[in-house]
Order: structure tokens, then C-alpha cells, then sequence
């Protein structure tokens, strides 16, 4: 039996289940996750290099996603009576099918429990494409999805290339594909998906601005500052890649960025102690190598830093930066923190909103108040204030431009896979409904 088909006998199954079963299971794979974090998260710092702490909270996080859904799906996903000239009319949000999740390797379990939760919980069920170096990590979610009791069916990672997934992709049963990756990757399986009509959401790439205004409390925000750059060695989609800094403060958040940044450790990501671990792979780094070569060749000037070889590479502080260097309008994915400064407050929010990317942004201020009144100004999925730009159950997740679009988590995230249905009743009998009694 494929793969597919599995899946599509399962849906028929689990599509009928109620939201007490899925929240059980739901909460047992939430347990299985934090009874085994540290086994767990030795495999992510095995196959990709992420300093073991990180790891530990990427489990933990996941365990959370697992919780959240199953606590609050039948709530999000409840009848929605709409008033019209209908006796009673209503939306029924009812579950698609088999989704393709297409998943990147830096968040190895996060990026694929924050579908995965949703998505069972919703009555979907889940094919996972995973990076390729992170194999285990893919086969392990599957493993851990069945050990919970759910049927093998409703999750399942598959060993394929990209043929294959365009493939896949193109089948009647399979009904949607999610995608965490590349700018590069999502337009190319985003054009696979409309071939055949599929939905699609895309969470891709990002060049998210940390904005440091004038009047910032730098005793409160270096500390974010250091860790939104140089958190899982700098490859989050999410992580503060363009720091943008008022000219009155520059010299002073510069000197003491700086010194924050000597005290990262790099070592070896299984010891505890270990704050900068390699990068996930040699032509990563090189490819991080020349987006920073090619800017210095631009006028930029390596304060601190810069030193690669395989797969270490030196956290590295970019000084006298344009806004049109690579370091400035691409991705970077690792060590690497540009810092701009910016003539005034009015100079700084432009530079920051001028991206083609727009996952995210960060604002350092003691004035929020002003910025709230200016949130237009930010096509990005995200605004945080005196806060590094993170991923939360609760709140939507996802970004705007080159960064993709739709959303995940929250109550926005679990019906990107529904089928919200209209339903219209004129009628002179009495209607009874789990939900409602007209």
C-alpha cells in the first residue's frame, strides 16, 4: 500500500473522530515528548550541530504546540452561527485531508510539531518531507506520532527526493502542502501546488530589522540582541539579521554589543556549557562566507570576526554597512550581524521597512506607544517591541513579501487546512445541533 493511500484511509477514519480522542492522544504525545527531551534533543545536536540547551527548549517547545491544540482545537473549530434571513445559518469548519509538509532542517522538530498539531487536531492527517540532513529527526516524529496511539496512517515521513515530491504533489488524494524553507524552494513548490489547484502556505525566508531607537533601554536589550542574531548559530528564518541602530546610541550599543558577543562560547553542542555551535553544514558557511565577502568588497568592515573553515564560523560583527549590500537585502543564515546606523528615529523605522522579505521586526524604544501608532508602516507578519521576534501557539505565525504567505498557530494557523462551509437553512421544523438548538 503507498504511502498516500494510507494516509487517505486513515483521514476516513480520523476525520470522524471527536475532539476528546484527538485531545487524548494529543496530550500523550506531549508527555512521550518531555519524558524523552534529552534523548530527543541529543539527536537534533547530533544531525544538524544545535547546542544542546537550544535543543532541549525545541523540544519542550513542541511538547507546548502539542498541549496548546489540544486544549483549545474544538473551541477554535465549533460551529460559527452567522445571523441572516436563514432559519439558522451557520459555518462548519471540516477537515481537507492528507497535507504535504515540506520542512527545513534548523528547527528539525519544532518546524514540523507546529503543522503537525493543528493539523491532526483539526482531523487532517500529515505526509512529511523532511531535510535530508535531519533524516532521523523525521523518522523519530513518525515513530513518536505512533508510539502516542495514533493510527500509522495519520503521520507518516517519507524518504523522497524532489522528483518525487513534485510527484506526490501532484496526486488527487494528497489536498494541500505547507512549506518552511527558502524563498527558492517555496516558489518552486508553490508553482508544483497550483498546478494541480492544491493550497499551499509558505513560511520562508527572512531578513528581519532590530531596531535600536534613541531613547532604548540598552541595560534591558543587548541581552535579546545577542540572542536574536546568534541563537541556533544564527539559522533561524526569524533570527535579527539587519540591526539598525539611531546615530545618538550607535557608538555605545556597538561597544557593547560587542562585549556581549566575546562571551559566546563555541565548543562542542553536546556540552551544556556550549552557547555557539557549528553551522548545520560546510556550504552553508560558505555560502554565509561569500554574502560577507561580497560586502566588504562593498565598503563594509569586519569589526570582529569572520574566520570560517567547514563548518565553523567565527560570530562575526559587520561595521559601515549600505543598505544595498548583500548583508542588508539577502538572507544570511549564520554568525553574522550587520549594524547600521541610522541618522535618526525617522531614518531608522524606513531602513527597516524597506525589505523585500517580512516576517518580522523588533523595535527597541521606551516610547511603544509611538510605534503602535505607526504599525502600518511594517508590511511584516510580526511587530515586536523590545522583544526578539519568536514563535508563540497562541499567536499567528508567518510573513508577508519574499517571506511567504498564510499563517500558522494560533486559532489563524489550525483552519489553514479547513474547509470552512456555509451551511443554509430555511425550514419550519425544529433543528437540533450539537452546538446549537433552534
Amino acid at each position: 500500500m503507498s504511502a498516500l493511500q494510507r494516509a487517505d484511509d486513515s483521514f476516513n477514519r480520523w476525520r470522524h473522530s471527536d475532539f476528546d480522542a484527538r485531545a487524548d492522544l494529543m496530550h500523550k504525545l506531549s508527555g512521550l515528548l518531555k519524558k524523552q527531551k534529552q534523548s530527543l534533543a541529543e539527536l537534533i545536536t547530533l544531525e544538524m550541530g544545535k547546542p544542546i540547551k537550544e535543543a532541549i527548549k525545541e523540544i519542550e517547545k513542541c511538547a507546548w504546540v502539542c498541549d496548546y491544540y489540544a486544549e483549545h482545537a474544538e473551541d477554535f473549530l465549533k460551529d460559527r452561527i452567522i445571523s441572516t434571513d436563514a432559519h439558522v445559518s451557520f459555518i462548519r469548519h471540516e477537515p481537507i485531508g492528507a497535507v504535504l509538509a515540506v520542512m527545513p532542517w534548523n528547527y528539525p522538530f519544532w518546524q514540523v510539531f507546529r503543522f503537525a498539531a493543528p493539523a491532526l487536531m483539526a482531523g487532517n492527517v500529515g505526509l512529511l518531507k523532511h531535510a535530508s540532513n535531519v533524516t532521523g529527526c523525521g523518522l523519530k516524529i513518525a515513530e513518536l506520532i505512533q508510539q502516542a496511539g495514533f493510527d500509522k496512517g495519520c503521520f507518516q515521513t517519507l524518504i523522497i527526493d524532489h522528483e518525487q515530491t513534485a510527484e506526490l504533489i501532484q496526486q488527487p488524494k494528497l489536498k494541500a502542502v505547507t512549506v518552511t524553507g527558502s524563498e527558492a524552494a517555496g516558489r518552486k513548490i508553490a508553482a508544483q501546488a497550483g498546478q494541480s489547484l492544491k493550497k499551499t502556505v509558505l513560511e520562508l525566508g527572512g531578513s528581519n530589522a532590530f531596531v535600536v531607537l534613541a531613547d532604548a533601554n540598552l541595560d534591558s536589550i543587548l541581552d535579546t540582541a545577542v540572542t536574536a542574531r546568534f541563537q541556533n548559530t544564527g539559522q533561524s528564518c526569524i533570527a535579527a539579521k539587519r540591526f539598525i541602530v539611531e546615530a545618538s546610541v550607535y557608538d555605545e550599543f556597538l561597544r557593547r554589543f560587542q562585549d556581549k558577543v566575546k562571551e559566546l562560547t563555541y565548543g562542542d553542542p553536546m556540552d551544556k556549557n556550549t552557547t555557539l555551535g557549528p553551522m548545520a553544514r560546510a556550504d552553508l558557511a560558505e555560502e554565509l562566507a561569500d554574502q560577507l565577502q561580497r560586502s566588504v568588497q562593498q565598503g563594509a568592515k569586519i569589526l570582529t570576526g569572520g574566520e570560517q573553515s567547514k563548518t565553523r564560523f567565527e560570530p562575526t560583527i559587520v561595521t559601515d554597512v549600505t543598505v544595498n549590500m548583500p548583508l542588508m537585502q539577502e538572507e544570511t543564515f549564520g554568525p553574522v550581524a550587520p549594524i547600521f546606523k541610522a541618522n535618526d528615529d525617522e531614518h531608522a523605522l524606513n531602513v527597516a521597512a524597506a525589505n523585500h522579505f517580512g516576517l518580522g521586526v523588533t523595535i527597541c524604544t521606551r516610547n511603544p506607544e509611538a510605534i503602535l501608532k505607526q504599525l502600518h508602516r511594517f508590511p511584516d507578519g510580526a511587530v515586536f517591541i523590545n522583544e526578539l521576534v519568536k514563535s508563540d501557539p497562541r499567536l499567528p505565525f508567518g510573513g508577508t513579501g519574499l517571506s511567504g504567505y498564510g499563517r500558522e498557530l494560533s486559532r489563524a494557523g489550525i483552519k489553514e487546512f479547513i474547509n470552512q462551509k456555509t451551511v443554509f437553512v430555511k425550514t419550519s421544523q425544529k433543528l437540533r445541533n450539537d452546538n446549537f438548538m433552534v
